[in-house]
């Protein structure tokens, strides 16, 4: 066999003279500021016998899809788990996807054709980025939650002959902030362009139930197509594009993420099921969370740290820290003192955009919060 091919171990080097080499982290007991699991959900024991009995009452004693959706995988479940979701969100259709990384794959590849335009948000997720590289379509970035330039880009390349397609995140993973969604939306209106959002990091945190922040705010009829993915908030695996019957049956045709791939298996989509249930049902946690995110504004605030943090009112609060060296030591510390903070390095984040990146849950206490923020101070000031 060939030793292990040259330029591969210079690109990993490189990596590790950075201080950026990733390795997988080792499971520990500390107090979670890391997690995606906003509301406690993935580790619900409810949920989890929920979706068992589910199961055992539906006689459904299944391990697998056995194929893709499209050969052997659609099995009965999806469909009403589908209708749910579409029913929750205020959309015509919900279409399950195996990931979000998927959803954004198979969509962005796929729906905008050749010499249409797609503008982006220059922050938007890997996911999302990747998938337009699939794209046959032209593609050019905006400045982050700047309309300006938007508008100024779209007037630049916009015709009648081609579709503009526009796309944001409503909760930006790295930074936790927002764009103003009804500004955007009334630019679409204004230049008639196709607007899609991803909401993996607004479900679960905003609105009475965890609808995300478009429905929230009541702009769902505006959105062609919303992103959901259900490994954040929901607790679970999985995502679903919101939207028309004619793009249910457009994805179903052409996105390829979707079409050759093994469906999730029947417990994957019961659990989806019983978590939009139990979401839909369930205020309390959902109230502890937004609680919790407005006394890490305060308390930020009163401890002089919120200049180093990115304005956020969502579940991520992130304190810019420049340098993979210094930003890992301080989440090091962090970690030594029981805390599970994470560093986000270069390059996943801009050279110079390095921080430490805080999840706020439901079940974090408001003394876990003070104490986190002060040895934060204690280590930066």
């Amino acid at each position: 066999m060939k030793n292990f091919p040259k330029s591969l171990i210079q690109k990993l080097q490189l990596r590790e003279q950075n201080n950026a080499l990733r390795k997988l982290p080792v499971s520990n007991n500390l107090i979670d500021f890391a997690s995606n699991d906003y509301l406690g959900f993935a580790n619900s024991e409810e949920i989890f016998n929920q979706t068992h009995d589910f199961l055992l009452e539906n006689n459904i004693k299944i391990n697998g899809a056995t194929g893709s959706r499209l050969i052997s995988g659609n099995h009965n479940l999806y469909q009403k788990t589908e209708d749910f979701i579409a029913n929750f969100h205020q959309s015509e259709t919900a279409l399950i996807f195996n990931s979000g990384y998927d959803a954004n794959l198979g969509f962005f590849s796929s729906v905008p054709q050749r010499n249409d335009i797609i503008l982006y948000d220059e922050l938007c997720h890997a996911s999302i980025r990747d998938g337009i590289q699939m794209s046959n379509a032209k593609s050019y970035k905006f400045k982050h939650n700047d309309f300006d330039d938007l508008e100024t880009i779209i007037k630049r390349c916009q015709t009648e002959l081609i579709e503009v397609y526009i796309v944001t995140e409503s909760v930006f993973s790295m930074d936790g902030d927002a764009p103003n969604a009804e500004e955007l939306v009334t630019l679409c209106e204004k230049y008639n362009c196709y607007l899609v959002i991803d909401e993996a990091h607004a479900l679960g945190v905003f609105g009475n139930s965890g609808e995300g922040l478009i429905q929230y705010q009541g702009l769902q009829d505006k959105v062609f197509a919303r992103i959901m993915t259900f490994g954040k908030g929901l607790g679970c695996h999985g995502a679903a594009i919101l939207g028309s019957q004619e793009l249910k049956s457009y994805l179903v045709n052409f996105a390829r993420s979707f079409i050759y791939t093994t469906g999730l298996s029947p417990h994957s989509v019961a659990t989806i099921l019983i978590a939009y249930q139990y979401l839909k049902s369930e205020k309390e946690e959902i109230q502890k969370l937004k609680n919790n995110i407005q006394f890490f504004n305060q308390e930020k605030l009163q401890m002089g740290l919120k200049p180093m943090f990115v304005y956020s009112k969502s579940a991520i609060q992130c304190a810019i820290i420049p340098g993979n060296e210094k930003v890992k030591s301080i989440a090091n510390q962090l970690q030594a003192n029981g805390f599970d903070v994470k560093a986000i390095l270069s390059p996943t984040v801009p050279e110079g955009q390095e921080r430490l990146r805080f999840c706020l849950h439901s079940y974090n206490s408001e003394k876990e919060i003070s104490e986190v923020l002060k040895l934060l101070s204690t280590f930066v000031f």
